[in-house]
């Protein structure tokens, strides 16, 4: 059986779009381009049909693939958590202990995180490290290239 995803409402409404615009740009283009592939003569040598039949795979593919995360999605709006703790949604700002650097973490589910714009899943070793922390709170992460350990210093739910 498939497990629920967390997902906050933007991370929902941003899987909607996605899925809207494959829908309705994405593949009636890419049949237009088929059947103007078509339309050149022999398929076997023609490079235009076999591409755009590639990318037909892939957005068909795609569509599943967002269809079944919207389905699973369990949308949590972070304003709706008891914001004594970091949990789900929340954006956590920590500095490291060993290095005085300042970092801002949000806690999102899977399919939103992205590490490059702070945005890390609740199930990565600092998430789950994070989770249910408090301000003030030393936290030692064990990462396979080193241990850090960063003090919690303020939780926002926005």
């Amino acid at each position: 059986m498939l497990k629920r995803m967390p997902i906050t409402p933007a991370g929902y409404q941003k899987l909607q779009e996605e899925l809207k615009k494959l829908l309705k740009v994405e593949r009636p283009q890419n049949i237009k381009d088929i059947s103007e592939a078509r339309a050149h003569g022999d398929l076997s040598e023609n490079a235009e049909y076999h591409a755009a039949k590639e990318r037909q795979s892939f957005i068909e593919g795609r569509i599943q693939d967002l269809k079944t995360k919207l389905a699973l999605a369990d949308v949590i709006d972070p304003s709706m958590i008891s914001q004594d703790r970091i949990a789900f949604g929340a954006t956590v700002r920590v500095i490291d202990v060993d290095t005085d650097e300042e970092k801002v973490f949000q806690l999102v589910g899977q399919e939103e995180a992205d590490v490059k714009n702070g945005r890390i899943s609740i199930i990565s070793p600092v998430g789950r490290a994070l989770l249910n922390k408090e301000i003030g709170d030393v936290v030692t992460i064990k990462a396979p290239a080193k241990t850090m350990e960063y003090e919690i210093l303020e939780i926002r739910f926005e």
